[in-house]
């Protein structure tokens, strides 16, 4: 049985949720091993502070590459069909042929750097209609001001109906935007993506 998707419980854990919400997606409860869990939230949050408090700063690129590289080999010691890599900078524009639409395409999935107005992760599921199936694990509550927000914002649509699979539905002009707004990927130069694939069933 696949699991819903699950929201982070603090400010700063999205990479690490995003991560093992693609597991979630890719694999049935079952089939899931504990030791994969705990391995990405523990490696998750490396990140510092101004202040030199840990974890405050959510996940730095090399500790989503190295999450990459451990679920991979994870993968190889237990017979568990998971592979996993990162891309990153320009590799990351969405566009005809990308390794982000290409993995999507073939059923990966992909946890995605893009910004909130700070930089956050999501998990990316499909592509539909120039957009991409995302499940955002920042909860919000619908009334809050910071969902209305979004909620009226151009090329975002909200999804209610697919707890397993997607939240929103953002389109490609959106994300591939430079800037820091709802959505938008950035500065080519910092895009990063962890790609992950169920291999038993590519």
């Amino acid at each position: 049985m696949k699991n819903l998707l699950n929201y982070q419980s603090s400010e700063y854990d999205c990479a690490p949720v995003s991560v093992t919400n693609g597991i979630r997606y890719l694999f049935e409860r079952e089939e899931i091993y504990p030791d994969m869990i705990k391995g990405v939230m523990i490696y998750g949050m490396d990140s510092y502070n101004d202040q030199g408090e840990p974890c405050k700063y959510g996940t730095s690129p090399a500790c989503m590459e190295f999450m990459a590289d451990w679920l991979t080999r994870f993968g190889q010691m237990h017979n568990f069909p998971i592979s996993c890599h990162t891309v990153s900078g320009d590799n990351v524009a969405l566009k005809e042929g990308s390794p982000v639409l290409d993995a999507l395409e073939k059923g990966g999935a992909v946890a995605l750097r893009l910004y909130l107005e700070v930089p956050h992760y999501v998990l990316a599921t499909g592509v539909e209609d120039d957009c991409l199936l995302l499940f955002d694990p920042f909860y919000e509550e619908p009334g809050h001001p910071e969902f209305d927000a979004e909620y009226h914002t151009e090329g975002i649509t909200f999804i209610f109906d697919q707890p397993k699979k997607a939240n929103r539905k953002v389109a490609l002009s959106r994300l591939n935007g430079t800037g820091k707004g709802f959505y938008e990927m950035g500065d080519p130069l910092e895009r990063k993506a962890l790609i992950m694939f169920n291999t038993a069933a590519r």
